[in-house]
């Protein structure tokens, strides 16, 4: 393992262990929550949005959830990032699930941008085990849902 390999594995055990936004804030004006599962392995999320009164910004993200570590730390990330650039317009956050998605997808040969995804791009070597991606995507699509819903 290389030792960038060694710190991503550690910044991923680092958010499954202390993980962001984790806790579903009370349902308020302005939220959706979607309920999401990996049926192969039994992770589980569910995460709120709050979006502003005039629904052109994402507010705020919380998630509770279940399973590996891939899974948490990934909702950690998402929530992280979103924390560090405060609210964040519907459109830019719809461009970051997709290129998520993307890179998530590409077998390795896309890798996370960390200055776009944050801690996220920690994930990125998740891309060359097909079986983890579910895991590594599970929130991200969670957001996607709630914001479709929102």
């Amino acid at each position: 393992m290389t030792g960038l390999e060694s710190l991503y594995q550690e910044l991923i055990l680092d958010h499954s262990k202390r993980p962001h936004g984790k806790g579903l804030a009370d349902e308020a004006a302005h939220t959706a929550t979607s309920h999401q599962r990996n049926p192969i392995c039994g992770d589980e999320i569910t995460l709120r949005v709050r979006v502003t009164d005039d629904g052109s910004e994402v507010a705020e993200v919380t998630w509770d959830g279940a399973g590996c570590s891939i899974s948490q730390a990934s909702a950690s990330m998402l929530v992280s990032l979103l924390e560090e650039e405060g609210r964040m317009p519907r459109a830019e956050a719809s461009t970051l699930i997709e290129g998520f998605r993307e890179a998530l997808r590409s077998r390795g040969e896309l890798p996370l941008d960390e200055e776009v995804f944050g801690d996220a791009a920690a994930l990125s070597g998740v891309s060359k085990y097909t079986a983890r991606v579910k895991c590594a995507m599970l929130a991200w699509v969670a957001f996607e849902d709630a914001l479709a819903r929102a």
